[in-house]
This record gives structure tokens, C-alpha cells and sequence, in this order.
């Protein structure tokens, strides 16, 4: 059973001259011999297949780990319900994660995320990655393709005891599904209102990060390097933009997750791998993400 609702595959096809009907029914056709994915509609597999610039292997690798990422990393993808999740709830007051309306000027779409409520003990990474993944994942459903992606972090509340709230393991998860299984054309990382605090952030960031990762990230501590990338007025009036104030955008955005709570919950019954049934052997985190404790503590003075 695939998803109700959602872009249908026929607008994707006016909106993308190079998906054809073809490659779609050789994914199909693919598919059906990897007993362990779960039924992906033809315009999830545009979303796929577009996020590759059409090329037929590498979309076949981001299907099976984009589900088998969201199999095995349950603090980012299980109980997801927006309504009922006392965790959740929590998460859309401690942190606000939107996709902006307007885009930048090359006509990419932005994935924005600012600290809300500022004490370091409330913040809750885990939370917050799946209040941000969620935000993402009901929007590729509803649009589909686009042309390319942008995520800018507001880093302005960010301080030394947020660091603490983070482990390596977290933020190799988060990377890892983003470089790895995100059906999207990302095309910048930035990270804006930046202190000495980000240094030690992209510190433990940087082992997980590929080339054209870091190639396309950018940290801002001035207003006029961001102007270069995004033009200034879209952003929420917090961040030195005009969109609007911050907590009306987020409850806006909140708003929206729970309308659409019926949405995510038959997401997660129907969008998993079935590892007994995987050809060869099944996966697990561990053959993910190697050892949870492989990690030194980080140590913060």
C-alpha cells in the first residue's frame, strides 16, 4: 500500500522533462525482486530518481537506504505522532525547523531551523532532528521534486551547554541519512549568526561530512556573507528578515504536522525494510553506523 495523497506521479512528469515512464517501470520492475523494501509509488520513485540526476544505480542505492535509515535510527523516525508525542510537543516549543515560502534566487527551496526557547536543558537533539525530518518528509510528499535544496541553521541562541547536548553518534546518524538517503538536490549548508561555539559544532560534524558536503557548506558571522546565497527579506523576522515573527511561522508549521497526524502514522506502519525478508543478509545499525560506544567523549571545558 503506498501513501494517500501527495503530488501526483502525472505533475511531476509535466514538471521534469527528463523523467521518463521507462526508468520508472525498471525501478518497478527492480523493486519487486527486493522483497525486504516496502511498496514505493511512482512518485516517490520521481522523487528518487530525480534527487539523482536520473542516473538508474545511484537511485537504486538511495531507495534501500533511505528505508533502511528509517528502519534503524527510531529516535529520528518512530513515534512520530504529533498529536499524542509528549517528546514532540516539547521539541516544537524548544526549536522551530520550517520550509520557508519563498526561495533564494537560483529558485531553491529552504529548510530553516532556529533555537525557539534557549535553555541548553531543554533541547533535545533527538527531537529536534525528528521534528525537522518530519517538517521534510510531509513536504516532499505534498511537492515533490524541486529544483535544489537549501538548509540554513540559525545558530544565534546556540551556547556551550547545547554542545554537551549533542553526541557524535546523533550527528553521524543525521549526515550520514542526509548525504546518503535524503531524496533531495542539496545545494547548501550554511549556518548563519555563527560563534566559537559552531567551531567546536563542525568539529565534531567534520569527520562524517564528505567532500561535496563541505564544499557546499558556510558558516556566517555577517549578515552580508548570507546576502551572497540568500537573499535576506525571506528569512523570518528574527533572523533579520521580513516572512513574519518566528513563533507564528513554527505554529503555523506545527499546525500542519498535526493536521496530517493520520499521514505519519501510516507512514510508519508502511514505509520500513523487512530485514528477514532481505536478499543475502539482514541489515542492522551496527552495520549502519559501526559501535555506539566507538566514540572518545568529547570533553568540554
Amino acid at each position: 500500500m503506498t501513501l494517500q495523497g501527495g503530488i501526483s506521479f502525472e505533475k511531476e512528469l509535466k514538471k521534469n522533462s527528463e523523467l521518463k515512464e521507462d526508468d520508472v517501470r525498471a525501478l518497478r520492475e527492480w523493486c519487486q525482486k527486493q522483497p525486504h523494501l516496502p511498496k514505493i509509488s511512482d512518485s516517490e520513485m520521481a522523487l528518487f530518481l530525480h534527487s539523482n540526476y536520473y542516473r538508474m544505480e545511484p537511485t537504486k542505492n538511495t531507495i534501500d537506504t533511505y528505508y533502511t535509515v528509517r528502519t534503524h535510527v527510531p529516535e529520528f523516525f518512530s513515534n512520530r505522532d504529533p498529536i499524542s508525542s509528549k517528546d514532540l510537543r516539547k521539541a516544537f516549543q524548544t526549536v522551530a525547523n520550517l520550509v520557508l515560502d519563498k526561495t533564494t534566487n537560483d529558485g531553491y527551496k529552504i529548510i530553516y531551523g532556529r533555537l525557539i526557547d534557549i535553555e541548553p536543558s531543554h533541547y533535545v537533539y533527538n527531537d529536534g532532528m525528528k521534528y525537522l525530518n518530519m517538517v521534510i518528509d510531509l513536504w516532499l510528499h505534498e511537492e515533490g521534486t524541486s529544483k535544489g535544496h537549501v538548509i540554513l541553521f540559525d545558530t544565534k541562541n546556540v551556547a556551550f551547554g547545547h554542545v554537551g547536548r549533542l553526541n557524535p553518534m546523533g550527528l553521524k546518524k543525521f549526515l550520514y541519512y542526509l548525504q546518503e538517503a535524503l531524496p533531495v538536490r542539496l545545494k547548501g549548508f550554511h549556518f548563519m549568526n555563527t560563534s566559537p561555539v559552531m567551531d567546536v559544532i563542525l568539529n565534531m560534524m567534520k569527520p562524517f561530512m564528505k567532500k561535496e558536503l563541505m564544499d557546499m557548506f558556510h558558516m556566517h558571522s555577517t549578515m552580508e556573507t548570507l546576502a551572497k546565497f540568500i537573499p535576506l527579506e525571506i528569512l523570518p523576522n528574527e533572523s533579520g528578515g521580513q516572512a513574519g515573527p518566528l513563533k507564528d511561522l513554527n505554529d503555523a508549521q506545527v499546525k500542519k504536522l498535526d493536521a496530517n497526524r493520520a499521514w505519519f502514522q501510516e507512514e510508519e506502519r508502511n514505509c520500513r525494510v523487512n530485514e528477514s525478508l532481505r536478499p543475502g543478509k539482514g541489515k542492522t545499525a551496527t552495520d549502519l553506523f559501526g559501535v555506539e560506544g566507538s566514540f572518545k567523549k568529547l570533553e568540554i571545558d
